[in-house]
């Protein structure tokens, strides 16, 4: 009843809000306690100079395949930054401003100086808004994500004189060379094209009197019927910008775009994204209720959310890219999409549930799970030289545990239960039980990439063996895969038993009582206290301490008096209890890198959660709260807003490393800060 009733009051008090704007009080908002809370959680301010930069983050939502920013004082016309393209080459700015907007008297001259009136941006969950004034006006803008496919930005211009003022609207463009861009007229819109992607882009007014001029391929100009602006009134303009692809009906979306009620849009979205943020912070655990990790559960919120892409070409189920910001990171990965799902099912099951699909979608007739797809493959080949390390059933039963969706478990078991034992069928070069990593196509860097960890150290060495045709393995036998595959027995034990498969749970739940004792007995070594790789007979350890040893410990697999002595080295200073703990290796170690190193030093988030949440499997509460702490404290930019999330983190300084609005790092902080 506590929800409905707030969802009601929400309701209330956007509609109070909506109708204040209309009376032009401008200045009464609705209690939406989280949303406001987290605003301007990152910093999207930035003009691209060149059409790959980087250099500042980029806001989007509904899934879409486009994304925005707010300008910096460097430009003279109003209006948002970009967008920045995903439809094409990875990632590309159209231009510093696809629509630039300015504000006309009956002389041609600019109203507005939009460097110097500019008072306020500000950035939400839901939308971007900035206000200019002058002694004569007051200029509010909001773009706001109607779909996956439109964004509307609306322009409100209130006459603060006592003067009437005879106000033109003039829409043009600011595009990038090199894109291959093609414009054109097509009725009140602009239409967009290029050689290098099937999305179609749309820009125009959303008004009847507006006049439309392409000048040549790079410029266009749009400009709205002048209206008459009585003293203390505020009209409004809407420019719609569409990106689709085909599949998807321009028609429809035209449609939508007309009968849209702006003020209506923004309060579900508004509504929506409140909804969201409080699912979240409601599940904080009790040792991390404080509004500085509120505002850290909000920028993952947002990460997610600017990684979020609906289905197109090849991707057939929405999902997340690792990374909007870095440009080889436009497709979907398996353990990735594992992992994002876990997170997102906290607060939007239904993309978490998509998210798994989207990757069992290119599921091989044996079981196997291909490693990366991606939307348009004449940018990119579906990597199917190898898989990823087998989480998909830790993910699913995740999000059948939260959701009590038994339809979806009965949907994934059968495909879960192919990929579990093609591990088997494929990737057990002697047949004793025990898998390696390996690859499809014999070579041996991807084998590498089948673990996850390319260059960890353990495979300085390693060797690549034939097992059959299009199924190769390493020469040695790695702990961390064995763990998973334990794990991933209990959860389709799980799986098994609500979808009533009896006798599955049965084989499930033996096979995980004889693998449990191989792993105790073949991967820990006594001497050191730890868990490593083994060779492929299993006489010797590969030595080199990394976070592949704690992962039995997350899956329920060691003894209590080993893990009591991997707890040990974990939180020993000189090796993994770091300023940003429980990094990919120990700091002794004479291979330690993390700035060269990737797997070879840095703190991975997902590693450091496994290694929390194994310490707190056996017992290790209190060091499992502090070292949650230490890493989200450690982590240069984490807390606080503005930075992005990181792909890692350099363990000693603290310095974030790699890609940046990385997804996963802001699923594992969901699951490091909130309750199952």
């Amino acid at each position: 009843m506590m929800k409905k009733n707030k969802v009601i009051a929400l309701t209330c008090c956007l509609l109070t809000f909506i109708a204040c704007k209309q009376k032009d009080e401008v200045n009464v908002k609705p209690e939406f306690t989280y949303l406001y809370e987290a605003s301007n959680t990152l910093n999207y301010k930035g003009v691209p100079e060149h059409k790959v930069d980087r250099n500042m983050l980029m806001f989007s939502d509904q899934g879409a395949w486009f994304s925005y920013g707010l300008r910096n004082n460097s430009d003279d016309y109003g209006g948002f930054t970009g967008p920045f393209l995903m439809t094409q080459e990875n990632g590309v700015w159209i231009g510093p401003s696809l629509s630039r907007i300015d504000l006309l008297n009956e002389k041609n001259i600019s109203l507005v100086d939009w460097n110097q009136d500019l008072i306020d941006q500000s950035s939400y969950h839901s939308h971007l808004e900035q206000t200019y004034e002058n002694e004569n006006l007051r200029v509010q803008q909001e773009l706001v994500f109607v779909s996956a496919h439109t964004a509307l930005q609306r322009t409100r211009v209130t006459n603060l004189s006592n003067q009437e003022i005879d106000l033109g609207f003039r829409l043009n463009s600011n595009l990038f060379e090199d894109l291959g861009i093609h414009l054109e007229r097509e009725a009140e819109y602009v239409k967009i094209t290029s050689d290098r992607t099937d999305a179609i882009g749309y820009v125009g007014i959303v008004s009847d009197n507006s006049k439309i001029r392409v000048e040549d391929s790079l410029s266009f100009e749009v400009y709205q019927k002048p209206m008459l602006l009585k003293s203390r009134e505020t009209k409004e303009v809407l420019v719609s910008q569409t990106f689709i692809f085909p599949g998807y009906s321009w028609s429809k979306e035209q449609s939508t775009i007309k009968e849209v009620n702006f003020d209506e849009l923004l309060l579900k979205r508004m509504l929506e994204k409140e909804n969201q943020l409080e699912k979240l912070i409601s599940r904080q655990q009790k040792a991390f209720k404080n509004q500085q990790y509120e505002i850290l559960l909000a920028k993952t919120l947002l990460t997610l959310q600017n990684n979020w892409r609906v289905p197109a070409g090849e991707l057939k189920h929405a999902g997340l890219f690792p990374s909007y910001h870095y440009k080889w990171f436009h497709g979907f990965w398996s353990w990735d999409s594992w992992k994002h799902a876990v997170g997102i099912a906290m607060y939007d099951p239904q993309l978490a549930k998509d998210q798994v699909r989207a990757m069992f979608d290119f599921q091989s007739d044996d079981g196997f799970i291909v490693d990366c797809v991606y939307r348009d493959t004449t940018i990119e080949a579906h990597n199917y030289r190898d898989t990823k390390p087998p989480l998909a059933a830790w993910s699913v039963a995740s999000i059948v545990r939260r959701t009590n969706d038994t339809s979806f478990a009965k949907e994934m078991y059968p495909k879960l239960k192919k990929y579990h034992y093609w591990w088997y069928q494929k990737r057990d070069h002697d047949q004793d039980g025990l898998c390696e990593y390996g690859s499809t196509d014999g070579t041996l860097i991807a084998a590498k990439w089948e673990s996850g960890m390319d260059n960890a150290i353990r495979f300085d060495d390693s060797k690549i063996l034939k097992n059959d045709d299009g199924a190769y393995s390493l020469d040695q036998e790695s702990v961390d895969l064995n763990a998973y595959l334990y794990a991933d027995k209990k959860f389709l034990a799980y799986l098994a038993n609500i979808t009533n498969n009896e006798a599955d749970l049965k084989t499930f739940l033996s096979e995980a009582k004889a693998l449990k004792v191989k792993i105790q007995d073949q991967f820990y070594s006594r001497e050191d206290g730890w868990f490593y790789d083994t060779s492929l007979d299993g006489e010797s350890f590969i030595k080199g301490e990394g976070s592949e040893g704690w992962i039995p410990l997350w899956a329920g697999v060691a003894k209590q008096e080993q893990a009591d002595k991997v707890r040990d080295r974990m939180m020993d200073p000189s090796k993994f209890y770091t300023k940003v703990p429980f990094q990919t290796m120990s700091k002794d170690h004479s291979k330690f890198d993390p700035m060269n190193g990737y797997w070879r030093g840095p703190n991975w988030i997902d590693q450091a959660y496994f290694g929390i949440e194994g310490l707190r499997m056996y017992g290790y509460e209190e060091e499992a709260n502090k070292a949650t702490e230490q890493v989200l404290k450690g982590a240069e930019g984490l807390l606080g807003k503005g930075a992005s999330i990181r792909e890692n983190y350099h363990p000693i300084t603290g310095k974030g490393l790699n890609a940046q609005n990385f997804s996963w790092s802001a699923a594992h902080i969901i699951m490091m800060l909130t309750e199952e």
